[in-house]
């Protein structure tokens, strides 16, 4: 279930936190997530933010469904990159052997601990036989608000990489970093590419 507080703070957000995300050309972890994608693939953008993606994959020749449970930013990205958005929450992903990609740029580690595992699960019905996921989530433990209200969880690097596996995915590359967010505060993340 999509958090409303989380929500109601992109919705108010929405242009700030696209500032904040905004890349020059294609964000660099997109490069090894589009390789391994056959030529004009088709690609899920599940929580796609601010559509700085979703807009990237779409100039490199792919077939770009984005999704996003926020309607301030569906209405930002059809504005700014003229990509539709379906406004919805990742309980409604229900297609099969749809795409060829699911890319999840820290989307969800919005949802609820209990939840994840059914959401990793949805991703892989979604992708075809061997295709490609990549998740994007901070690293830590357990579920809190960060200082503006916004609800998270925390996983390690076993716990997730364990996650996934169960879900029936294979981790081919994990990259790692730390940057501020919308709330100023660094925190570390980890990068994880895996095929179905």
């Amino acid at each position: 279930m999509s958090d409303k507080e989380t929500l109601e703070v992109y919705g108010a957000k929405a242009a700030e936190y696209a500032e904040l995300v905004k890349t020059d050309g294609k964000p660099k972890p997109l490069l090894p997530f589009a390789e391994a994608l056959p030529p004009g693939g088709k690609v899920l953008d599940w929580g796609c933010g601010a559509g700085n993606s979703a807009a990237a994959l779409r100039d490199m020749g792919f077939d770009v469904v984005a999704t996003d449970a926020s309607p301030e930013f569906a209405a930002l990205v059809e504005q700014s990159v003229g990509i539709k958005v379906r406004v919805e929450s990742f309980e409604a992903l229900d297609e099969e052997a749809e795409y060829d990609g699911v890319w999840a740029s820290f989307s969800l580690l919005h949802a609820q601990k209990a939840d994840f595992p059914g959401h990793l699960a949805a991703a892989h019905r979604a992708l075809k036989p061997g295709g490609q996921l990549y998740l994007g989530m901070k690293l830590g433990a357990g579920e809190e608000r960060d200082g503006i209200g916004r609800f998270y969880a925390y996983y390690s690097e076993d716990e997730l990489e364990g996650l996934m596996t169960e879900a029936g995915f294979t981790v081919t590359d994990k990259q790692y970093g730390e940057e501020p967010g919308l709330d100023g505060v660094m925190w570390p993340f980890i990068l994880v590419y895996a095929h179905g």
